[in-house]
Order: structure tokens, then sequence, then C-alpha cells
């Protein structure tokens, strides 16, 4: 049986983050814990547990996620603007404090027609 070997980043995503720690116990304002950056997709992981992950995301305006799928249920959350979302090439359009499930194993995009923001919470099964 071939053992596929992690990639660098999800070997960094698994480290101990002291950054990471230091967000538990307090009021955090989301929007303000991570910045868009031009003509790409910011991301920030703020909980990796064995149980799932909470990750935060920036895309600038006509950036995007190419169709891909998961094995694991995800929850798209925008927190600032509005996002282009797309399940098995149904798109649907999720704005501020919105939110939209993506199913396991069922092909998934997401488009910026606008700078947006978002939480991505991924439960592990």
């Amino acid at each position: 049986m071939a053992v596929t070997p992690e990639t660098p980043e999800l070997q960094e995503a698994k480290k101990p983050d002291r950054k990471r720690e230091e967000l538990a116990g307090k009021v955090l304002a989301v929007n303000d814990l991570i910045r868009y950056q031009e003509g790409t997709v910011a991301s920030r992981m703020i909980v990796f547990k064995k149980t799932g992950t909470i990750t935060l995301f920036a895309f600038d305006a006509g950036e995007g996620l190419s169709e891909h799928s998961a094995p694991f249920d995800a929850i798209l959350t925008v927190t600032d603007g509005e996002a282009e979302v797309a399940i098995e090439s149904t798109w649907f359009t999720v704005g501020t404090s919105e939110m939209i499930i993506l199913p396991a194993n069922r092909p998934h995009a997401v488009q910026a027609n606008q700078r947006f923001k978002m939480t991505l919470t991924m439960i592990r099964e």
C-alpha cells in the first residue's frame, strides 16, 4: 500500500501555531483577522483539529477557487462582500452574513466578482 506524503502546507498547518493559540478565549473581529491582498486569495487557518478546521479567506476581485470536491461537508460563510458559489454547476450568490453548505463529495467552486471575505468551516467525520 503506497502512502501519499503530506504536502508542505499540510505539514505546516499541523504544527502548533502560537498565533492560533493566542486567539483562544478572546473576542475577535473576524474581518480584522485577515487582509485583502491584491491579485490573490489570502487564507489563514485559525482552528486545526482532527474533527475539523476553520479557515478565513480574503478574495481579491476576479480571483477564485476552481471546481473541486472534498470528502467532508464544509460551511462557507461570507463575512464581507458577496461571493459566487457553484455546487454541481448551479451558481448561487452568497452575501455578507449568509452561508451555504458545501456537501461532501460534490463538486463546488468559488468566484469573486468583487472583493469578499469568508470563513470556511470543515467538518470531518
